[in-house]
């Protein structure tokens, strides 16, 4: 039997890196094919056909930018985003399982066959992020897909270490804020640690704030004197754009050691050099700093904590480098920075170190390592939070509003479920449909519904009001998972998710009524390992046509409310139609199309697809044929 090896992955937004557990226990980075210990986030279709990923894509991005695709990780989980080239259109799962194909074919060069992995994803992805996360790593070739929060995978690489020394000695526990400013977005936990646990306390942080945000602002501020030189805009087409991205991205690591750096704008024939000092990138950057204090601030002022209860602040990611960035936290948090972690491998390496610990309890782990590492890792446990709230849509009595009511709140310990009690309102009616709703990435940001809820198989002739247990569950991984039963009867229920082929799109912001979330291209025929792209597509979340008009209107119920759940909030699940998704009204009549009680029992009937009870039934991300062809080819 092969030997399994601890393998750990972050996909990042601009950069991403590989690492694996060798047998004394210390995560290694593995450098990719041409000897890079991280890899550019970075697709280039040529001409014939021929993918290139890492830095050769990215020095084709100024005379090719058609054909490159950059920070594909800021759409993962949107159903609706692709790049289209060579009359192909590829969907940010696809353009990861292409980066992550990269980074295991080098590894496989030195390891042998790898099959599974940890991947890293932000501490606020949603489910539907995380589920595109998954897709992407099976399509990439993996069996087997474990995430971890990326902060918690800072701490793990900050508390294990290389030789585990400091786990160790620990006397008493500890609490660090870990703050990961990566190339695309911003991550913060507050994670506490002792000699046999790592524990996440609370996280937060920005999915749209990282390092790319920063290499805008000398974009803008070249580009503008630029304008005021010649007149026109370098940034109208998009190889002078290219260009100028990648100088000023140098100009940016550059400000990181010194108090100026060049800039060179090349647009219609002419080329000019500028000198943009430390200073005035620092004032331009100013709003993009005040959201990272707002975000430290929130994640301590949320969870009660003060700054004496936070032992040390751990920075990663490449974007805290910047000096900007670390007197930032220098100032809010009156204390030295411990920036011993490597910005660009910590969080592959605490992977690495994650993966480890999940292979400990095997027979086969005790063959790969010595005893010493193997019970060091059985030893640890590591113990997260839920980033966000789960729940349901329901009325505010006091409003008449649709709003969300978190069933579980966010920073709930991981795994944990919550059970609620919904009432049918018909008699004899044998589904609940319900829509679920995830809270947004922080506090600020509005919730994102997940999907709708179809609870099916009911016993017959239920009364009306009849009770129906509905549990909501976020596993270790912060997946979704639903269950139900009929408690007299203790009937067990069908369950999937109906989820919209708009995949992350705020609550309030359905789908066009009517539209099918059918995947084009999709075919019904593929080979095992291509994470079931062959799976038949479901029906969007369709018929709330008054939904838009509302979203303003729950935003502000929801003021002053936490997000939902106080106030007159109805404990029910505003109940939607099996036929077009609207609300169902008094005895169960539809409010958009006019059906009566029953819904599809009247002779329609939903096509199965093989989901089990329990399952949460997720549509594969668009895949077409050629595209698999190409992964499959392109070896």
């Amino acid at each position: 039997m092969a030997q399994t090896r601890a393998i750990g992955i972050d996909l990042g937004t601009t950069y991403s890196c590989i690492a694996w557990l060798n047998e004394h226990g210390q995560p290694v980075t593995l450098p990719n094919s041409e000897g890079e210990l991280s890899t550019a986030s970075v697709v280039f279709f040529d001409e014939r056909g021929q993918v290139i990923v890492g830095t050769e894509a990215l020095r084709n991005a100024i005379a090719s930018p058609d054909r490159v695709v950059q920070h594909a990780k800021r759409h993962m989980g949107d159903g609706g985003k692709f790049w289209k080239i060579n009359d192909f259109r590829y969907s940010p799962v696809q353009i990861s399982a292409l980066i992550l194909r990269k980074l295991l074919e080098g590894a496989r060069e030195q390891l042998g066959e790898i099959t599974e992995a940890v991947i890293t994803v932000p501490a606020q992805f949603s489910d539907a992020q995380r589920e595109a996360t998954v897709q992407a790593g099976r399509a990439a070739g993996l069996e087997r897909v474990e995430m971890i929060n990326e902060p918690v995978a800072a701490a793990l690489c900050h508390v294990l270490g290389s030789d585990g020394l400091n786990f160790s000695v620990l006397s008493e526990a500890q609490q660090i804020l870990v703050f990961d400013l990566g190339g695309g977005t911003l991550d913060l936990a507050v994670v506490r640690y002792s000699q046999d646990e790592v524990q996440v306390i609370a996280s937060d942080g920005d999915l749209e704030l990282g390092g790319l945000d920063w290499t805008r602002v000398l974009v803008n501020l070249a580009s503008e004197r630029f304008i005021g030189q010649f007149g026109v805009d370098p940034r109208d087409t998009p190889e002078s754009l290219q260009f100028l991205s990648l100088e000023a991205e140098q100009a940016k690591r550059s400000l990181s050691v010194r108090a100026r750096a060049a800039i060179t704008v090349r647009h219609q024939n002419r080329l000019k050099t500028w000198q943009i000092e430390r200073e005035e990138f620092e004032a331009s950057s100013r709003p993009l700093l005040e959201r990272c204090r707002q975000v430290v601030q929130r994640i301590l002022q949320e969870n009660r904590f003060g700054w004496a209860r936070i032992d040390t602040v751990l920075t990663t990611g490449g974007a805290s480098r910047m000096p900007m960035v670390k007197g930032l936290l220098s100032q809010l948090s009156g204390r030295t920075l411990n920036t011993s972690l490597s910005p660009d491998q910590s969080i592959a390496h605490g992977a690495a170190l994650y993966a480890g610990m999940l292979q400990s309890d095997r027979k086969q782990a005790q063959s790969i390592y010595d005893r010493q590492v193997t019970e060091r890792l059985q030893r640890v446990k590591q113990r997260s939070v839920s980033a966000r709230g789960l729940g349901i849509l329901v009325r505010d009595e006091s409003t008449g509003q649709r709003v969300p009511h978190y069933l579980i709140a966010a920073n709930s310990a991981l795994p944990t479920s919550v059970t609620s009690v919904f009432g049918t309102v018909v008699r004899n009616q044998r589904k609940v449909h319900v829509r679920i709703v995830e809270s947004g990435a922080g506090s600020d940001r509005p919730p994102v519904v997940l999907g709708d809820c179809t609870v099916a198989g009911l016993p017959a002739d239920l009364p009306e009001g009849s009770e129906v247990e509905v549990t909501l569950s976020y596993d270790h991984q912060a997946r979704v998972h639903v269950t139900a039963r009929e408690p007299l009867s203790g009937a067990t229920a069908e369950v999937e998710i109906l989820r919209a082929d708009n995949l992350g799109r705020p609550a309030g912001t359905a789908a066009v009524a009517g539209s099918a979330a059918v995947n084009p291209g999709v075919n019904p025929g593929v080979s095992k390992g291509r994470a079931g792209a062959g799976a038949t597509a479901t029906k969007s979340a369709a018929g709330d046509e008054d939904l838009l008009d509302v979203f303003q209107d729950l935003l502000k119920s929801m003021e002053g409310r936490g997000g939902g759940g106080g106030g007159a909030v109805s404990d029910q699940p505003i109940l939607l139609c099996e036929k077009c998704g609207a609300e169902l009204g008094r005895g169960g009549r539809c409010t958009g199309c006019g059906a009566g009680p029953g819904g599809l029992q009247r002779g329609e009937t939903r096509r199965k697809s093989g989901v089990k009870r329990g399952a949460v039934k997720r549509p594969m991300d668009t895949s077409e044929q050629e595209f698999w062809d190409l992964l499959e080819g392109d070896k």
